[in-house]
């Protein structure tokens, strides 16, 4: 199997985000003495990087799922849960990341391109980590002094990417199978490539470091192209991309070659109408020179074969006029190898500095930002509506009449993420929050009633409930009292006297005054058992019986009064 891949699909997912810790700190002589917890660690994020030590893509091949670290937990007494560490992915240079489209089951494809790779070191964040949930010591305020609840971590972002390498050399040699790329680049580098007295085709591009005095330049071969490439004949178009970050293209042209039809013009122009098609269907990246605009060179070989030379010196003359540089060579012995090593490294230097010089205008040209549309008109434009800035509300419906309103936005659907459910104070904050950001107002202009279904967000991560624009958050309903202002704790405000803490005298004394009330209906009970009054004990099986010891003992006071039934009443 071959350890060159050039294309890949990979699932990356950041950490998750830790959650957020609801804690009091306590002290002697301060049973309440403020809130200490602390905020989630965030989640780690899965990043590519550029790698001039990386060659291939043969390791997300067996590893195609990738995940950071999550965030930990906060903890009580101030202290924050910590962060969870990047991944780092070497990737070589020249990867291009791409949305990657197709459904469940379908091969992936390359969708949107989102990050070109093409210089060492560069960067691109694949998925990021979540946020960490804030604990109740970030979320305290002047109105709500001890919040009884924490934020969530946020989920880390997911998502399927293709990776495709397109390999960054300066010079590509494109030819016919068996034309003997892999053998000029195992002759002028110290590449070893395969290479076989039998006729076949390289199923991989090759790479080759090679010397010109003390500059350097690399080279790669593309794999044997024919007529037909572009539309999806043999390998060559699978590896065309290959050529994409070239600055000089070679024609390795066989002039000893025993098949029909085939001349080294014929040859050329073949490739040449390959390469047109082909050019015509890219996107090059910032400061890229069109294929069409790039040199080309003729490197004529094998021609330590009489028939080949006397055929390379005839057509010679035919490639000069058409203005292309002609070199004849022999991969066997090395003949014209050294003179086609310089004046390819001349022809790179050159490019170099052209394209060095296009990619700065186009960076400079990029500058320049003009915003399409002026903010604040588009923020009157949304409150005209009805709508907040920050979110947009629909009303859908589906075939029985069932309707809902469905509320979408960055803010709105991160805050349920973050909301523990299962605290009311914490679904009040959220209601507080959705309220402030003008939700409440905007789903009244639009006809919503409370009890009526709304939907925060699409998807898996949609959550449902029915609209209760009255809801009221935990801290501020401890007595039982109906919904004041939220926020309000009273376990901190000294000044009322429920809120005052109890002592263990207090407490020893309720204690007893319950366990002896537990014990005398008990005791209640079992006598009416033994005498027959019930036969279940869950059951008045007389209700005109006066007679019974719990009634009595009501009337005494020794137990709670209840509910009366209608016949006592009358």
């Amino acid at each position: 199997m071959s350890d060159f891949v050039d294309r890949v699909t990979v699932h990356v997912k950041g950490g998750d985000g830790g959650n957020g810790a609801a804690s009091i700190r306590r002290e002697k002589y301060k049973p309440l003495a403020g809130p200490d917890g602390g905020d989630g660690g965030r989640g780690g994020s899965v990043i590519f990087v550029a790698d001039s030590n990386a060659t291939s893509l043969l390791d997300f091949r067996f590893l195609p799922h990738r995940a950071a670290p999550s965030g930990t937990q906060g903890l009580g007494g101030d202290k924050d849960g910590s962060n969870g560490e990047d991944m780092i992915l070497p990737v070589p240079v020249g990867t291009v990341v791409f949305t990657a489209k197709g459904g469940s089951g379908e091969q992936k494809k390359p969708g949107e391109p989102l990050a070109d790779l093409r210089h060492p070191g560069d960067r691109f964040v694949a998925a990021e980590g979540g946020a960490g949930g804030l604990g109740n010591r970030s979320l305290a305020n002047r109105a709500r002094r001890a919040p009884g609840f924490a934020l969530l971590g946020e989920p880390g972002e997911e998502r399927d990417l293709v990776l495709e390498l397109k390999s960054i050399a300066d010079v590509a040699l494109v030819g016919f199978p068996s034309a003997g790329k892999s053998s000029l680049i195992a002759a002028m580098s110290a590449a070893k490539p395969k290479i076989a007295d039998y006729p076949f085709t390289t199923l991989v591009p090759n790479l080759g470091v090679v010397m010109a005095g003390s500059r350097r330049f690399t080279v790669a071969d593309v794999p044997g192209l024919i007529p037909g490439a572009s539309q999806g004949k043999g390998l060559g178009l699978e590896f065309l991309r290959h050529i994409e970050r070239t600055e000089v293209i070679a024609h390795v042209i066989d002039c000893a070659t025993l098949e029909p039809n085939r001349d080294p013009m014929a040859d050329y122009e073949a490739l040449e109408k390959e390469l047109a098609i082909y050019a015509d269907q890219l996107e090059l990246p910032l400061g890229a020179i069109p294929i069409a605009d790039r040199p080309r060179i003729i490197v004529l070989n094998k021609v330590d074969v009489p028939e080949a030379k006397e055929l390379a010196e005839f057509v010679r003359p035919e490639f000069e006029k058409l203005g292309l540089k002609t070199f004849i060579v022999s991969t066997a012995s090395h003949e014209g190898l050294k003179e086609l090593s310089f004046a390819l490294m001349d022809i790179v230097d050159e490019m170099r500095e052209r394209v060095s010089a296009q990619e700065k205008a186009e960076e400079e040209a990029r500058v320049v930002i003009r915003p399409l549309e002026d903010t604040t008109r588009r923020r009157r434009r949304a409150n005209e509506r009805g709508l907040g800035f920050d979110y947009n509300i629909e009303r859908e419906q589906d075939a029985n009449g069932d309707f809902w309103f469905t509320v979408t936005g960055d803010k709105p659907e991160r805050w349920v993420r973050q909301t523990n459910f299962d605290n009311e104070e914490a679904v009040g904050y959220l209601a507080d929050r959705l309220a402030k950001l003008g939700v409440e107002d905007s789903l009244r202009k639009m006809g919503a009633h409370a009890g009526d279904e709304v939907r925060i967000g699409r998807g898996d991560r949609a959550v449902s409930f029915d609209w209760d624009p009255t809801i009221a958050a935990g801290a501020e309903m401890l007595d039982g009292t109906p919904q004041v202002s939220r926020g309000q704790d009273l376990r901190l405000q000294e000044s009322d006297g429920r809120a005052r803490r109890r002592t263990n005298a207090e407490r020893r004394r309720e204690y007893h005054e319950w366990m002896d009330a537990k014990a005398a209906v008990r005791a209640a009970m079992q006598a009416e058992r033994e005498a027959g009054h019930w036969s279940d004990p869950t059951v008045l099986d007389d209700p005109e019986d006066k007679t019974s010891l719990i009634d009595r003992l009501r009337e005494d006071g020794t137990i709670g009064g209840g509910d009366k039934t209608d016949s006592e009443n009358e």
